[in-house]
C-alpha cells in the first residue's frame, strides 16, 4: 500500500509554516485561487488541509466524503 502526500490550501500567513513538515503548500490568497489550487491537486494527494476561508470557498465539494478525491480537514480558526 502507498501512502498519499498531503497538501494545504490557503492563505500563505496560514499554511507556509505546514511546509516545515513536509506538507506541499498551495498559496492561494483568493476564491478562484483555491478552486484552481483544488482542481490541479495531483492524484497522489491522500490528504488536503484547507483554511477556514478555502474550505468556506469549496464548501462540500472539498468536506463531503467521497472515494474519488482525498480526505479534507478544516484547520481551526
Amino acid at each position: 500500500m502507498t501512502m498519499g502526500t498531503v497538501s494545504a490550501i490557503g492563505a500563505r500567513t496560514s499554511v507556509c509554516g505546514l511546509a516545515l513538515a513536509g506538507v506541499d503548500v498551495l498559496v492561494a490568497e483568493d476564491p478562484d485561487a483555491v478552486r484552481r489550487a483544488w482542481r490541479t491537486l495531483p492524484r497522489t494527494v491522500g490528504l488536503v488541509i484547507l483554511t477556514t476561508e478555502a474550505a468556506d470557498v469549496l464548501g462540500d465539494a472539498a468536506t463531503a466524503p467521497a472515494p474519488a478525491r482525498p480526505l479534507a480537514v478544516v484547520m481551526p480558526p
